[in-house]
């Protein structure tokens, strides 16, 4: 029996009205001859989606069943609480930073309410577990985050969420089901899937065409786990209702009040993050995959860097200290990311252990860099900081001490693309590590010191996955080919956008010795969109066995286009 279809927003917007519930049909959509305008009841909330019921667990390697919902406690009074006290699920569910017995489990509540979470390795729920949750408030614009432990590894975990009302816990939202795997500890496949780039350059939901139809490619996958490679939002890019194409049609957007203006305020940064989440495929992705997020620029404005002052006329709040601080408080409301420790709760860089065969890393080349420049600085210093000191010794210990086969890195920003930020004072300053050819200089310096030690240390099998730049390619690294020769071959992939423009190829800096083995087409002169299919996503899969890294690169429809076996070194 096939699960129920998730129902459009104009459906479930149409069924609130019929309903006569006045709280839904105030956060429901209204038709224009534009886009479709989304707004919100609760002032200084951002805006959500209708109730979205129940959204099927698509275990996708298992047989997906429909749980029924949470039995009623043993003590529930004879008179049943008015539904006017039930929470409602407003953005679907997610999990994220999983390891071999540990999930972070997200959800949303449409007032105050607390997160409860129930677990089985049976879809059926025959032996439920059952955590509660903080309680979501308006502290949190109302998301709520649990981490979810003593979990077995190696295995799917099958959970449902329900949201209780604080004062009367009878009074329940209806139940919102999901899955994901858990890590294993011995030896077996893996398969991850990786992007970046969502709702770009002004592109947004276009329900007539389907939404954002690359996240149902890749649940179609079915990878144990995503990496977003950042750009989860685009904070400086507002959508419009509509964007009319090269042939002359118009793209009709869904639009949000929060996403008709750049983002200033914290509640604007959050819009963004919930908007991503009206979209059906979005939802039904993250119900059965869980993620691990970063972060790049968009999240705070185009190629910021901590003690910019903006020049841009859009913005009162100029200083991107303050934006990305909003920012990255959003960032860690709206996703399933775990907090970091005392000393850096808010961190984003952060290592996961796979199994015996990968261990992956995720670095922030945004909190810790130093000014723009040309990036031709001779010498290290703090003008020249991409990841900074701290956390380059924590890279370097991490990938030292690592006793998996395979070691990944996730970075926000590729190595060698040459990616350029606007002219100022007559200067093209750089954005990236890379700054056009020769020796190691500027940002290039800390790589050179990575991939240095990295060959001094003998440490086998290191890949690289980013996105950023808005096409696909494969770049294979060989310092016989190099200004800097010492350290070892290695593979680097880029795959995005998700949901934007496409661009590229941008130019190669040959200073590590990159050779380009596969290249998504060009994307000509006009502002191509998610219709014209330029839309990319990676994959790798490792073979239990063999430890074979096979990676893939595929488009908007989950057909691939390149693909390369990486046998691993002994």
């Amino acid at each position: 029996m096939s699960p129920p279809r998730l129902a459009s927003p104009r459906a479930l917007l149409q069924r609130a009205v019929l309903r006569g519930n006045r709280r839904a049909f105030l956060r429901g959509a209204l038709a224009t001859s534009g886009g479709v305008i989304l707004g919100c009841a609760r002032e200084a909330a951002p805006p959500a989606p209708p109730p979205v019921g129940v959204i099927p667990a698509l275990g996708p390697r298992e047989r997906p069943v429909t749980a029924p919902p949470p039995s009623p406690p043993v003590s529930a009074p004879a008179i049943l609480p008015s539904s006017a006290l039930r929470p409602v699920l407003t953005h679907g569910v997610q999990s994220g930073d999983v390891t071999a017995s540990d999930a972070m489990i997200w959800a949303r509540s449409d007032r105050l309410a607390r997160l409860v979470v129930e677990w089985d390795l049976d879809p059926r729920f025959p032996s439920p577990r059952r955590a509660a949750g903080p309680v979501a408030t308006a502290e949190t614009d109302f998301c709520a985050r649990l981490d979810l432990g003593d979990l077995p590894p190696g295995r799917r975990i099958h959970y449902r969420i329900v949201l209780e009302h604080p004062d009367t816990p009878a009074a329940r939202s209806e139940p919102a089901l999901g899955s994901f795997v858990t890590a294993k500890v011995e030896r077996g496949d893996v398969l991850l899937a990786w992007s970046g780039d969502t709702a770009g350059q002004g592109w947004g939901i276009n329900l007539s065409w389907g939404g954002m139809k690359i996240y149902e490619a890749m649940r179609r996958l079915a990878p144990d786990f995503f990496i977003h490679c950042g750009d989860m939002i685009y904070a400086d890019a507002p959508i419009l209702p509509e964007v009319t194409l090269p042939d002359g049609t118009v793209w009709k957007n869904v639009t949000t009040p929060a996403k008709s203006k750049v983002a200033e305020t914290l509640a604007e940064f959050r819009g963004n993050f919930a908007y991503n989440l009206l979209d059906e495929s979005v939802r039904r992705f993250h119900a059965e995959v869980p993620s691990l997020v970063m972060w790049d620029d968009h999240e705070t404005h185009n190629n910021w860097y901590p003690s910019q002052i903006l020049e841009d006329e859009r913005y009162r709040e100029k200083s991107c200290r303050v934006l990305s601080e909003r920012a990255r408080r959003a960032m860690f409301e709206y996703t399933p990311i775990r907090p970091g420790g005392s000393a850096e709760p808010q961190r984003i860089y952060r290592s996961f252990h796979r199994g015996p065969l990968l261990d992956v890393f995720l670095l922030d080349e945004r909190s810790y860099r130093g000014d723009n420049t040309e990036n031709r600085q001779p010498v290290a210093g703090p003008d020249t900081a991409f990841l900074g000191a701290a956390q380059l010794a924590w890279l370097k210990e991490g990938l030292a001490a690592s006793t998996a086969t395979w070691k990944l890195i996730a970075t926000d920003m590729p190595l060698s693309l040459v990616v350029g930020d606007p002219h100022r004072n007559g200067l093209l300053l750089q954005e990236a590590w890379a700054n056009g050819s020769g020796p190691p200089l500027g940002r290039e310096l800390e790589l050179a010191e990575l991939l240095r030690f990295v060959k001094q240390r003998r440490i086998a099998n290191l890949v690289f996955v980013t996105a950023d730049v808005h096409y696909a390619a494969a770049h294979h690294y060989d310092p016989r080919r190099a200004a800097f020769h010492d350290f070892d071959p290695f593979w680097e992939f880029v795959a995005g956008p998700l949901h934007a423009s496409t661009y590229g190829p941008n130019k190669l800096d040959p200073t590590f010795g990159p050779e380009v083995r596969y290249q998504s087409p060009p994307s000509g002169k006009h502002l191509r969109g998610p219709a014209d299919g330029g839309q990319y996503f990676g994959a790798m899969r490792i073979d239990g066995e063999s430890g074979v890294l096979t990676v893939t690169l595929h488009d908007l429809t989950g057909t691939k286009l390149y693909e390369v076996d990486l046998p691993p070194a002994r």
